[in-house]
């Protein structure tokens, strides 16, 4: 009855170091390319950005029963982390380098369930609107049939990423 899964992440202080001499989008198709180390809950939560473009991301993801809550259907905080993912992260596509972003808040609306026999699920992140100091971006998840399983709206704080000492 007892299962296991074990997965590995590469060290994350590459990336973050890398961010801050690339713009958004050139640090998201590093990643995306495998030229850059993804972030460790892509590893954790086992999805990966299959599509960078400026202003819209695509996140995949194969839900297992790894992902399931104590009713057996994948747990909201899947559903919640690709789309806080998606979301900001195509609001990171446009930002120059030097700047980064913060989750301010996250709306999120579950529609169907998802279970391990959904298939792989795609997870769509676009902007609404850019300002220059908050950003409102969408995700939307859908199943291998493109039938729409949750929607979520997020705002970002964008600011300047501090210097190091």
């Amino acid at each position: 009855m007892e299962r296991t899964r074990s997965y590995e992440w590469q060290d994350p202080t590459i990336t973050a170091a890398a961010a801050r001499e690339m713009s958004g989008l050139e640090l998201l198709q590093a990643i995306a390319e495998g030229r850059l180390p993804g972030p460790p809950i892509a590893s954790t939560l086992d999805f990966a950005a299959t599509e960078v473009a400026e202003g819209r991301v695509v996140f995949v993801c194969t839900p297992g029963e790894h992902h399931y809550n104590p009713i057996g259907s994948v747990h909201g905080g899947l559903y919640a982390t690709l789309a806080d993912s998606a979301a900001a992260c195509a609001i990171h596509t446009t930002l120059p380098k030097g700047m980064a972003y913060t989750t301010l808040d996250l709306s999120i609306r579950l529609l169907r369930p998802i279970t391990a026999d959904t298939g792989p699920i795609r997870c769509v992140g676009t902007v609404v609107n850019r300002g220059r100091r908050t950003a409102l971006a969408q995700a939307e998840l859908f199943d291998p049939a493109d039938r729409l399983l949750a929607h979520a709206m997020s705002t970002c704080l964008l600011f300047e990423i501090p210097a190091t000492a």
